[in-house]
């Protein structure tokens, strides 16, 4: 029954062309429970992962495979490294964070991604704290 609820969301929304609409990725994580949405993410991340891997066996380095490390592998393999550190559950929680607001519900999930692991990386107990060490960081001298 789940299933079919997922289906018929998608449908509706690929009719739809208005604003407010959440993309299909979107509505597929909101319908997925915490286990789920683990189960999700790391099976994403791991895609990207063999995707590389596959992009640097058969076209070699450059073109296609330097942009899919640069756009996607790059900070998946910074996630794989920061995973005795942060859990899959909290990277997960600030993903859910990133779609919780309206501003952010249709961006991609790579964008939640990234978001979630430089809050998830980022010092601090709650997301002011993070929030505020994380700027610190943009304006230390020698970062940009």
């Amino acid at each position: 029954m789940r299933k079919l609820i997922v289906v018929f969301a998608i449908t509706l929304l690929f009719a739809q062309n208005g604003e407010g609409t959440l993309s299909p990725v979107v509505t597929y994580w909101k319908t997925l429970t915490q286990e789920e949405k683990e189960i999700f993410l790391f099976s994403y991340l791991t895609q990207v992962y063999e995707t590389h891997s596959e992009l640097k066996s058969s076209v070699g380095y450059g073109g296609i495979t330097e942009w899919y490390y640069d756009n996607r592998a790059e900070m998946v393999y910074g996630i794989f490294d920061q995973l005795e550190l942060v859990r899959i559950a909290e990277i997960v929680k600030w993903i859910d964070e990133f779609y919780s607001h309206g501003e952010y519900a249709n961006r991609p999930f790579i964008e939640a991604l990234e978001f979630a692991y430089r809050f998830a990386e980022a010092s601090g107990s709650n997301m002011w704290e993070k929030y505020e060490n994380l700027k610190f960081d943009k304006i230390k001298p020698g970062k940009e």
